[in-house]
């Protein structure tokens, strides 16, 4: 189960992520462009993903994962929070985030990752 104010630390925890409401409703955001949506309700939440993603995730558990409305042509999906598995949502904001964020954000944040590992192996 992933609680309202868990999926808002993940996305919100991402570079340059910002919470803006948008049509009622939480958008969050990277550079103005949205990469996540979430119910007013706390309960649903929609999150950009490559039509390949959407529907590996519909296939794999319809229960939880659906295509989000308005955006699904587009491989956005739809969430239900309450049958969600927290690590997974985690995985699908981090890639939603890399698919709206600018390259050079995205470099940036993978410069970033490999940095600690670079430092010790110099050692």
């Amino acid at each position: 189960m992933v609680t309202a104010r868990r999926f808002r630390a993940v996305a919100l925890s991402l570079p340059e992520a910002e919470e803006r409401e948008t049509w009622g409703e939480a958008t969050v955001r990277v550079r103005a462009r949205i990469f996540a949506i979430m119910s007013p309700d706390g309960k649903r939440a929609s999150i950009k993903a490559s039509p390949q993603e959407q529907a590996a995730l519909i296939h794999a558990d319809p229960r939880t994962y659906s295509p989000a409305p308005y955006v699904g042509k587009h491989g956005w999906v739809a969430v239900e929070l309450r049958t969600a598995d927290g690590d997974e949502v985690g995985e699908l904001l981090t890639e939603a985030w890399r698919l709206t964020a600018p390259k050079r954000l995205v470099a940036a944040l993978d410069g970033a990752a490999q940095s600690p590992s670079d430092s010790q192996t110099r050692r």
